[in-house]
Formats: structure tokens, sequence, C-alpha cells
């Protein structure tokens, strides 16, 4: 299988992956879709990464139903893929946490501006901002420690995959020597 077909298929499974995981229950706001949009950004063509987590949202939001500050979320995740692929060039676990973390806080910071900005539930005033933001702050716990979590099962199986590929080749090139 050549390297096209190989990143469509990743990127059908990490879809479908998102999609499934936003649709079954769950925690509220414990979902896949920030570190499916950093690991399609490290390792997936650049074109393909911003892909993932638009076809995830958009997919599992035409089920879920759609909402006031749905562009904003849209595009906070196509703006995770990016900064990782840029970002997690060379994948080290420091760079993965720290994008994770940043991830987190972008998007509990523009999500729930928007929310204050376009929503009628705080006033739009500096304390209505801080009452959004403080109301918030579960919603926040469950979404860094989804996407910690979902990093680390997402880049493990990457890392346990590639040693298993290389001890393949190394099994097959000593059958050869034999």
């Amino acid at each position: 299988m050549n390297d096209k077909r190989i990143s469509l298929v990743l990127v059908l499974i990490l879809v479908l992956a998102a999609v499934m995981l936003r649709l079954l229950p769950h925690p509220a706001n414990f979902a896949p879709v920030t570190a499916i949009a950093i690991f399609g950004g490290a390792v997936l063509p650049r074109k393909l990464a911003l892909w993932v987590p638009l076809m995830a949202m958009v997919i599992s939001d035409m089920i879920i139903g759609f909402y006031d500050i749905m562009l904003v979320v849209w595009l906070c995740y196509a703006l995770t893929a990016l900064a990782a692929s840029f970002w997690l060039e060379r994948l080290r676990v420091t760079r993965i946490a720290v994008l994770t973390l940043s991830a987190s806080l972008f998007f509990f910071m523009v999500t729930n501006f928007a929310v204050w900005a376009a929503g009628g539930m705080y006033p739009h005033t500096l304390s209505g901002l801080a009452q959004c933001y403080t109301m918030a702050l579960p919603f926040f716990r469950n979404t860094f420690l989804s996407d910690m979590f979902y990093a680390g099962v997402l880049f493990g199986m990457f890392a346990l995959s590639n040693v298993a590929i290389q001890q393949l080749k190394w099994r097959h090139q000593k059958a050869l020597l034999r």
C-alpha cells in the first residue's frame, strides 16, 4: 500500500473514531477531537490534517445538532491541526504534551469568549466574561484530561506500531541472511 492510501485510511479511521466517540455516551467535554487534530497534524500531510477534525465535527454535529458558536469551535480544531503540523515536525513527548496543554487552553479561552460575546447567558461586561470563564472551569478539566488521554493513546499506539514495524523489518532481514 502506498503512502497516499495509508494516509487516506488513517484519515478515515481518525474521522470515524472521533465521530463515534462524540456520539457514544461520555462525560461532558471528554472527546478525542483535539487529540485527533494534534495527531493528524503531526503524522499526516498538512492538507489532510486540516480536514480530519473538520470532517469529524461536521459529521457529528449534523447528528448531534448545530449550535451558535459552531464555526468558532471548528476553527479552533483546524488551527490546532495546523499548529501541530509545524510544531510537531519532530515528535517528542514534551512537544506533544506542551502542544496538547496549549491546545486545551486555546480552545477554552476562545470558545468561552465566543459564548460570552455571542450569547445572552452572561452580561457583556468584564465581570460577565470572568463569570463565563469561571462557570466553564469544570468543563475545562474534562477537556484537558481527555486531550491528554487521547493524545497519549494515539501517539502511544503510533510509537508501538513503529517499533513493531522495525521488529518485522529486522526479522525479515535476518531471515534473508540465513
